[in-house]
């Protein structure tokens, strides 16, 4: 038996399970959608931009919900929430940007997906800009969950 898991509270258990669960699902539907941009590059197909723009719409935006979720409830239930501490500001700092860049990916790949659903043909530009924010983001996630683990002070 681990004796690190005896050691948090109980009533902490649900917002962890929540900020990681969010974490989990934000970063695997980010890699979904940047490997389906990036195969959308060169074939151009509707079917993989498409699944590349839902995926971040489907998975990666709920996923972030729920990620901030847990983590401010983790917060403030840890007494977290004025703190100072180098990891919690890595967290919010790329928590927040990342919203930002999945903000703009989202609306550049509304814009994409409602033209070919008027029977238009995917743009590359915006499959490629597209790509590039979703892979900025999963880096910086990347450097969090790595900020997390080990905790620099």
């Amino acid at each position: 038996m681990n004796s690190l898991a005896l050691l948090r509270a109980d009533d902490t258990i649900v917002p962890l399970f929540l900020h990681i669960f969010g974490a989990m699902i934000l970063v695997g539907a980010l890699g979904l959608s940047a490997v389906s941009l990036i195969a959308a590059w060169k074939s151009l197909s509707p079917a993989l931009t498409r699944l590349g723009f839902m995926t971040l719409f489907y998975g990666a935006l709920p996923g972030y919900i729920v990620f901030r979720v847990g983590a401010e409830w983790i917060a403030d239930k840890e007494g977290y929430s004025d703190s100072d501490l180098t990891w919690i500001g890595i967290g919010y700092g790329v928590s927040d940007m990342g919203f930002l860049l999945l903000l703009i990916s989202l609306i550049i790949g509304g814009v994409s997906v409602r033209r070919m659903n008027r029977g238009g043909q995917p743009s590359a530009v915006s499959a490629r800009i597209a790509t590039g924010l979703v892979s900025l983001v999963l880096i910086g996630y990347l450097v969090a969950v790595w900020a997390m683990t080990v905790k620099p002070t």
